[in-house]
């Protein structure tokens, strides 16, 4: 079943109209119906789609070019959220669907909080965070930073939003999300 959800995910996996994608983003809690002890259960899997260029997505069984390929898509404006900073409308990706679409195109990757900094004054924490691709031919690293404000508690823990804006960071300097922003150049 795995490698049909993978195999049909490659199709066309960031599609918005994508069922297995709508899948992917909804609750993973399932609830499965319990069959007496005489009663014999059988359910059939589907037969999975043959692909003319079937591409390989479980473990690190791919070259980065092609990681790097797949995560330099467009992501679809049905995943990307706006909010308003200082009077401006910033989209964005929710680091919870970076982290789907990393796990999707690069099963192998890793991530790390590399340093959690509070500026002198204490009034905001930066932090480095390191997001690691793994292919066939080599490993690729990128950081960046983020950093949030002490006093700017409406959306949970400074801390956890200072690192969730370093992971998207890191992840759009593989190209994940990257066209957000340069849209405006466009």
């Amino acid at each position: 079943m795995r490698s049909f959800l993978l195999k049909s995910l490659t199709k066309n996996p960031l599609s918005a109209s994508s069922p297995t994608l709508k899948s992917l983003l909804l609750s993973s809690h399932r609830s499965y119906a319990k069959a007496s002890p005489k009663e014999k259960v059988i359910v059939p899997e589907p037969e999975p789609e043959r692909l003319e260029d079937d591409v390989s997505t479980s473990g690190i069984s791919r070259p980065l070019s092609e990681i790097l390929k797949e995560l330099s898509k467009r992501v679809p404006d049905s995943l990307v959220k706006v909010r308003m900073e200082d009077g401006f409308s910033i989209k964005y990706i929710p680091w919870h669907i970076v982290n789907r679409i990393m796990n999707l195109h690069a099963p192998e990757w890793s991530g790390d909080v590399r340093s959690i900094t509070y500026s002198a004054d204490g009034k905001s924490v930066s932090v480095v965070y390191r997001v690691t691709l793994y292919g066939t031919d080599a490993e690729m690293y990128r950081e960046s930073t983020g950093t949030a404000s002490v006093e700017d508690t409406g959306f949970g823990d400074p801390v956890q939003k200072a690192e969730a804006m370093a992971f998207r960071r890191a992840c759009a300097r593989f190209g994940l999300g990257l066209h957000l922003y340069h849209e405006d150049l466009l």
